[in-house]
Order: structure tokens, then C-alpha cells, then sequence
């Protein structure tokens, strides 16, 4: 669907700037910056993402009232329509439920006041070195009457958030060591002790926002054009363009270059494709035929999870965050490391023994009222969202392969699903793939251009899209399933 009225409007400054700063080629605008007295930033990159082209994202489809009303709400409630938002148009649907949940965790009635939430968001997306959500809520941080001197660093806050960067660095990195002792001592730290509500309102922030953070990596979201990074003073090259064309899209030479390197393997994409079709119709036989035994079932999950383990990037360097993230959060050194690595031995998660559905949802709700639901409703439209397409096929049931997207993110995180056969993992998702989903999942902070454009070559950049929303609630959902077990067990 086209961008309603308020979208264009958010792209009609950085239209203005280009006016303003005048074109050496076509002569418009010329000086009148000069004349004003001041100095007038364009935007640093092309559109909402780095990965998308801009002209794909303000055309998706046509307009209607819907998506005209959705964007109103939108800008009304935050007084933007940000990056983010730009990008999920690609699945109104999905975006629709994101908006209303993210506005009630940051601005309806709840147990945390609203300074806490954004500072809260502030620290789990430092944790992945998300300089564009840390820019965004430290000026939301700043709108609804927070101390600045919080800003300098963790150690500014005040000591009940201090206490919570234990959970943060568990939950962002390894969730599965999170225990009941952790809880106990949040809610039990005197006079800096968190309640059992106010835990809860802070665990699904600091999900949200990890998970949110993948999202922002995983789309290559651009800097807002008022933060830092999302603006230049310096006037464009105009080697072979003007900048006319920078502002619509027409990034001649840059793109040129790229379609010309991708279009070697257009036939190879195109077979991947084929061949993917192919092994979901085999795999559909096979289970009409017949059904592994449990015991096989088992082995076959403690076998992917072993091969999960060596699935890496080539580009799997340390990124060392800036001082002005890493002010945020402690323990810098910190990070993702396989469960099972070093000879740890981390026990199966169950999802028969604790599952979202039968026991996460109702603490929620009962804690936090409201949020249970509209959680629970994001997690079923994210997973269950199609449009019976692939690539260039349609009429096409995409329920085997994102059951196997899902389940392998969970399959990361030690959390078993006993009627599902993982031997269907390998078969559907190859290694570019896995390693953009661990990588996505686990390091958002690493993922490249590169990862983006290798997996699902033929695939259109809306499907792209829709696999990082089901790669974000996914990994929400498992570090939620994680801190919410930890609670019940220090319930009981």
C-alpha cells in the first residue's frame, strides 16, 4: 500500500533540504540557503534502509483509509513516523498490532513510570550496540521530564536500574542462564527492590527492544535524518549525477555497479528457489507416509542443536561499541556465547513443560494487564502472516518453512518443541540463510549488506521483511519464555 499523506510528509523535509542546497546541474534552489543565513543538513543515506531501495518502499501497493488512519495514530501517538515504522509498511497487518503494542508499553497506564520505560529501552538496545533506538528514546527519555545526568551513564541511574543490567546482559545474550535467584534478587533488594509487576513491565521492555534492535540491524534501518549519523552538512559528488537524483533514488552509478554483480547469479537464484519448492513437496510426502518415533524426534533436535552451534559468519569479528552506547550498560565484554560450548551443559527448555500459550500469556496478563494479549496477538500475526507466495510462485502454503524458521531460532535457545521433526530444518533452510538468522538472532550488531543479499536471492524484499519479523518475535518469545519461567519458579 502507497504511504498515506502523513508518510510522504515525513520524506517532504529531506525533499526541501535538496531544494534548498540547489542543484549545480539543473540550477534549482540556487543559494537561497546562503541567503537564510544558515546551514541546512541532507540526508546521510537513501530512504528508510540501507538494504531496500527507497523507491520499493514508497510504492508498496496503493493508498487506502486504512493504512491512511494507521499512519495518523502512529504519528499522533510518537510525533514521527520513524525508519522502523517505514519499513514493517511492507505487512500493514503486522504493523498495526507492533504500533498498539510498543504505544501501551511506553504510554498507557502501567506499573513503571514513563521515564523508566524509555530509559529501560535505552539499555537493552545499547546491549546490541543499537546507536539508532539508544538516539531515539534518549530524546523520548529527555520529552517526558527524565534527569539527563542519567545519560552519562548507567552508574547516573538510579540504583533500581542499576540492578536490572544483570537481567539485561542475561536476557540479550544468554537467557538461558537467567534463575529464580536472579529474580529473587530484584524483588528483594530493600529499599531499591523491584515489585512483581514492575518486573514483568520491564522484562517484556527489555525483549521488545533486543528483539527490536535485531529488527533495526537485520532491515539495515537508516539513522533518523536528526540523529546522529542520519545527516551531512557536505554537498553530494556530482561526478555523474546531481542532487536531484541523490533525493528520488537515482543513485546512478552505485546502483548500476550492484545490479550488474548481482545479475550473475540469477539463474542460480532461480534454481535455489525451484529446489526449495521441490524439498518442501518431498518433505509434505514424507510426512503423509509416515511419522518419526519420539526418541527419534529427540535425537534429531539434540542434532541440530549441536550443528547450530557452528554455524558462523565469516565477517564474526568483535565490534567494540562507542563510549556513548556502551556508557548504558556494564560489562562490555559480555556477549552471546553457544550453550553448550566450554563444557556447559545447559538442560533442554520443554516447551511442553512451559510454554507460552499455557503459562507465559497468563503471567503476563495477570501481572500487567492487557499486554498478555496484545502480545500474544503480535506472536500469532507474525507467524501466521502469508501471502501463499514465493518469490515468483503463488497459491504456495508457507506454513512447513516458517514453522522451520521459527522452531530453529527456539532451536538455538535449547527450547524443544516434542511434536516437531527437526530433521526438516536442513532441508529447507541452507547456510547463507542460517547464518543470517544467528546472526540476526544472536549478534544483530553484525549483520552486513552481504548476509542480507545472500540468502533467498529470487525473494522479494517484502518476504525478506517478513522473515525478520519472524525472526524478532521468535527470539522475544524465547527470552520471554525464559524470564517468565525463572518468575514462576520464584512464585512457587
Amino acid at each position: 500500500m502507497r504511504l498515506a499523506t502523513a508518510a510522504n510528509e515525513a520524506y517532504t523535509a529531506s525533499l526541501a533540504v535538496s531544494e534548498l542546497l540547489g542543484c549545480k546541474q539543473c540550477g534549482g534552489g540556487r543559494g537561497q540557503d546562503e541567503e537564510l543565513g544558515i546551514r541546512i543538513p541532507r540526508p546521510l543515506g537513501h530512504g528508510p534502509s540501507r538494504f531496500i531501495p527507497e523507491k520499493e518502499i514508497l510504492q508498496v501497493g496503493s493508498e487506502d483509509a486504512q493504512m491512511h488512519a494507521l499512519f495518523a495514530d502512529s504519528f499522533a501517538a510518537l510525533g514521527r513516523l520513524d525508519n522502523i515504522t517505514l519499513v514493517m509498511v511492507f505487512h500493514p497487518q503486522y504493523l498495526e498490532s507492533f504500533l498498539k503494542t510498543q504505544h501501551y508499553l511506553l504510554q498507557m497506564d502501567g506499573p513503571l513510570p514513563l521515564h523508566y520505560r524509555h530509559y529501560i529501552g535505552i539499555m537493552a538496545a545499547a546491549r546490541h550496540q543499537c546507536s539508532y533506538l539508544v538516539n531515539l528514546h534518549v530524546n523520548d527519555f529527555l520529552h517526558v521530564g527524565g534527569d539527563s545526568k542519567w545519560l552519562n551513564g548507567l552508574e547516573n541511574a538510579p540504583q533500581k536500574l542499576q540492578n536490572l543490567g544483570e537481567l539485561n546482559k542475561l536476557l540479550a545474550h544468554r537467557p538461558w542462564l537467567i534463575t529464580k535467584e536472579h529474580i529473587e534478587q530484584l524483588l528483594k533488594a530493600e529499599e531499591h527492590s523491584w515489585s512483581l509487576a514492575e518486573l514483568v513491565h520491564a522484562v517484556v521492555l527489555l525483549t521488545h527492544y533486543h528483539s527490536l534492535a535485531s529488527f533495526t540491524f537485520g532491515c539495515g534501518i537508516s539513522p533518523e535524518i536528526h540523529c546522529d549519523g542520519g545527516h551531512t552538512f557536505r554537498p553530494p559528488s556530482v561526478n555523474n549525477y546531481c542532487i536531484c537524483d541523490i533525493t528520488n533514488g537515482n543513485h546512478s552509478v552505485e546502483e548500476n555497479q550492484v545490479n550488474s554483480a548481482g545479475n550473475v547469479s540469477i539463474s542460480d537464484s532461480f534454481f535455489e528457489v525451484e529446489a526449495l519448492m521441490e524439498k518442501m513437496r518431498q518433505l509434505q510426502e514424507c510426512r503423509d507416509e509416515e511419522e518419526a518415533s519420539q526418541e527419534e524426534m529427540a535425537s534429531r533436535f539434540e542434532i541440530e542443536k549441536r550443528e547450530s552451534m557452528f554455524v558462523f559468519s565469516s565477517d564474526d569479528d568483535e565490534v567494540t561499541p562507542a563510549r556513548e552506547i556502551s556508557r548504558h550498560f556494564e560489562d562490555t565484554s559480555y556477549g552471546y556465547k553457544d550453550f553448550s560450548r566450554h563444557g556447559m551443559h545447559v538442560p533442554t527448555f520443554r516447551v511442553q513443560d512451559y510454554c507460552w500459550e499455557d503459562h507465559g500469556y497468563s503471567l503476563v496478563n495477570r501481572l500487567y494487564p492487557d499486554v498478555g494479549q496484545l502480545i500474544d496477538e503480535k506472536f500469532h500475526i507474525a507467524y501466521n502472516l502469508t501471502y501463499n507466495t514465493m518469490a515468483m510462485h503463488k497459491d504456495v502454503d508457507t506454513s512447513m518453512l516458517r514453522r522451520a524458521i521459527w522452531n530453529y531460532i527456539h532451536c538455538m535457545f535449547g527450547i524443544r518443541y516434542d511434536d516437531y521433526d527437526y530433521g526438516e530444518i536442513n532441508q529447507l533452510l541452507d547456510r547463507s540463510f542460517k547464518v543470517y538468522i544467528k546472526t540476526i538472532v544472536c549478534t544483530p550488531e553484525k549483520v552486513t549488506k552481504r548476509m542480507y543479499d545472500s540468502f533467498w536471492r529470487q525473494f522479494k524484499h517484502s518476504e525478506k521483511v517478513h522473515v525478520n519479523l519472524l525472526l524478532i518475535e521468535a527470539r522475544m518469545q524465547a527470552e520471554l519464555l525464559y524470564a517468565l519461567r525463572a518468575i514462576t519458579r520464584y512464585m512457587t
